[in-house]
């Protein structure tokens, strides 16, 4: 079951959301440094962990699943949200250069397909970062936040997952070290958390955070071919920032 936009919205305008978006930010960054010229993806609801890479990136754009709903971001400029069906995704082949997957893999219905649909539209080069829950830590088991909803997972299980859908795993951490309580002095030391648990407790972050490339060798043609509807709806121009879920659909087909 996907998490609402709405909902997701508003844990990361919340305390202990701006303290994970913080968190995150910085590990997303460390991983991908310089994204000068590149066009980055978000899939899922990526948008407050975007905004850095808007530097220096040439394209970024954060698609939101149809189930999930859309909200406008940025808040200022044009929209760069799009409301999508996750496995038949509005972009050209080899168009993207990074992707960033959060709150989408948990709670996909149709992981493989989103995961495919991800490996047609990422250059041959570019790289895949899937943020998931774990399912060894306390994240996973609170839903008061949106990480104690949908699937977690442990580490094997989505290394598995990637190598199954045509993605080679390059590296793999964790993070979110800090208990999910929305306690000012906690979150006050939420980097010092990071910090302890990166160098001593690395298998307890409450996130499983692994970057992968694709396999060119496994040619399209492994797919097979189908016909599907595509549905998306952009956010462009709603005043009230949240788009219906009301799609408009045709069909085409193209190697999966």
């Amino acid at each position: 079951m996907w998490n609402d936009a709405i909902d997701l919205r508003d844990f990361y305008h919340g305390s202990l959301g701006q303290a994970v978006r913080r968190v995150l930010r910085g590990r997303i960054r460390a991983l991908w440094p310089d994204t000068k010229g590149l066009s980055v993806l978000g899939l899922g609801y990526a948008t407050p962990f975007l905004g850095p890479l808007r530097a220096d990136a040439d394209r970024v754009l954060a698609v939101m699943p149809a189930q999930q709903g859309v909200v406008r971001w940025p808040a200022d400029g044009p929209s760069l949200t799009t409301l999508a069906d996750e496995t038949d995704l509005p972009l050209a082949d080899l168009s993207i250069d990074r992707a960033l997957l959060i709150h989408s893999a948990e709670c996909a219905e149709q992981i493989r397909p989103m995961l495919r649909e991800a490996w047609r539209v990422l250059a041959g080069n570019g790289r895949l970062l899937v943020i998931v829950p774990s399912r060894r830590v306390l994240w996973a088991r609170f839903d008061r936040t949106p990480f104690g909803h949908g699937r977690p997972y442990s580490r094997g299980q989505l290394t598995r997952l990637l190598r199954d859908n045509l993605f080679t795993p390059i590296e793999s951490h964790n993070a979110l070290f800090c208990p999910p309580l929305a306690w000012r002095l906690l979150l006050r030391a939420a980097p010092a958390w990071e910090a302890v648990g990166q160098r001593w407790f690395s298998t307890f972050g409450g996130l499983i955070m692994i970057e992968a490339t694709k396999q060119i060798y496994a040619a399209p043609n492994a797919i097979p071919v189908r016909r599907r509807a595509r549905a998306y709806q952009t956010a462009v121009g709603n005043p009230s920032g949240v788009a219906s879920r009301q799609l408009t659909a045709g069909t085409r087909t193209f190697p999966r």
